[in-house]
């Protein structure tokens, strides 16, 4: 890891996330990305992995487990929900203690400006240690 702060993008489709990641990056951070939110999650459990300053996940209008979002969520780390309907998805917008939800259409520097507004905010937070370094789960891709 290179001490930048790092950001996890969650989208199933391969270019949206790759589109996302190549932004943050340019923007200073350091970007993993995850197809599915189970293997984001499960990196979350397991430790040493470096913790993101932010996580953005892009819904896609699907169905998403109620126990692996309040596992993200639950987490203690900003998470920037992306959506398309919001009626369609109100129940995944709701409830869930999202830093932000974005409905479509959005610009993609708008996205990088939230994560730059709740990563810098997250990382100002009183009692927050610096990122772990340490192993690479399987799921995601750099």
């Amino acid at each position: 890891m290179t001490g930048k702060p790092v950001v996890w993008v969650i989208d199933s489709e391969q270019w949206p996330r790759a589109y996302l990641r190549a932004e943050l990056d340019e923007h200073g951070f350091e970007t993993i990305g995850y197809a599915r939110l189970s293997e984001a999650v499960a990196d979350l459990r397991l430790g040493p992995f470096p913790r993101p300053e932010a996580i953005v996940v892009e819904l896609h209008d699907q169905y998403l487990e109620a126990i692996l979002l309040e596992g993200l969520t639950g987490s203690g780390i900003p998470v920037v929900l992306l959506t398309g309907s919001m009626e369609r998805n109100e129940g995944m917008t709701k409830g869930y203690g999202w830093a932000a939800v974005m409905r479509r259409p959005f610009n993609i520097g708008a996205v990088v400006e939230m994560v730059q507004e709740v990563a810098g905010a997250h990382s100002n937070s009183p009692g927050k240690k610096g990122n772990g370094q340490g192993g690479r789960g399987d799921g995601h891709d750099d």
